[in-house]
């Protein structure tokens, strides 16, 4: 199961455009507000780097700040695009074999357990990389939760289905937002703390359709890979992706996605 999933899991390489568009204020709010000069700091699925740079800045040149992930060519990527701070590194690391241990005050995973078959299992090689007293940070959503007002198209309904699908088939829970702090608690960590950064865009706002449009780009990007496994059809996938783009331009009014960042102290 777990192969399946590390399988589902990787980068569709139309998905980097969305990884460099996040910052680390608007994509991990809770974490900008807890980093303090010269932390050091662990950001597991750091992706292309975009807000391991922003964790970087925060800390300044008297902290240290370790971005890893499982993919290779991710980490080419934010040596390329953000490697030009001497306190920041990138390594190539599975987050179920981190090989730190009492090294972090914060150790962070933002979107990364939603895509693992054995989250407890990572959680526990975070938490093993904190030092006691140290922080652990994540920020995941609950896919169960999304709300479209007024609902979109019958091909996205669908497409987002078999999508729930594909995932919970490779052992991925569809709910992870909401089963954080009972995890934190069975791992030992205290002062666990529960933030609401829940995406929420209307029309009325700024950047409306730039953020609504996340499920295209998925039908996209990831989409490939579910016509590839025999969840959907080209066809299908195609017509969620543009069936979805012109409800956006045209009907749509709201969207929003449950996410919630969750933190625990590792014991000292």
């Amino acid at each position: 199961m777990d192969s399946v999933s590390k399988k589902r899991a990787e980068m569709p390489e139309q998905a980097g455009s969305v990884l460099e568009r996040r910052t680390l204020r608007s994509s991990n709010r809770r974490l900008s507000e807890l980093l303090e000069p010269g932390m050091r700091v662990l950001d597991v699925g750091c992706g292309t780097g975009a807000i391991t740079r922003g964790i970087a800045e925060a800390v300044g040149p008297t902290g240290r700040v370790v971005g890893a992930d499982v993919d290779a060519r991710l980490i080419r990527q934010a040596r390329d695009r953000h490697g030009d701070l001497p306190w920041l590194s990138f390594e190539t690391e599975d987050v179920y074999d981190l090989p730190f241990e009492n090294e972090f005050d914060v150790v962070v995973a933002a979107r990364v357990l939603q895509w693992l078959a054995d989250p407890l299992t990572a959680l526990g090689r975070m938490i093993r990389a904190a030092k006691p007293g140290g922080k652990v940070l994540v920020l995941d959503y609950n896919h169960e939760k999304i709300v479209w007002k007024p609902e979109p198209p019958d091909s996205m309904l669908h497409f987002y289905r078999r999508f729930l699908q594909w995932r919970a088939d490779a052992g991925m829970n569809n709910a992870v937002a909401d089963r954080l702090e009972a995890w934190f608690r069975a791992c030992g960590l205290s002062d666990i703390r529960v933030t609401d950064q829940s995406e929420h865009w209307s029309r009325r706002d700024p950047g409306f359709e730039a953020g609504a449009r996340i499920w295209a780009d998925v039908a996209a990007g990831r989409g490939r890979q579910m016509v590839e496994d025999g969840y959907v059809t080209e066809e299908e996938r195609r017509s969620a992706e543009e069936e979805y783009l012109a409800w956006v331009g045209r009907e749509a009014q709201e969207m929003t996605m449950v996410l919630l960042a969750v933190e625990g102290t590792r014991a000292g």
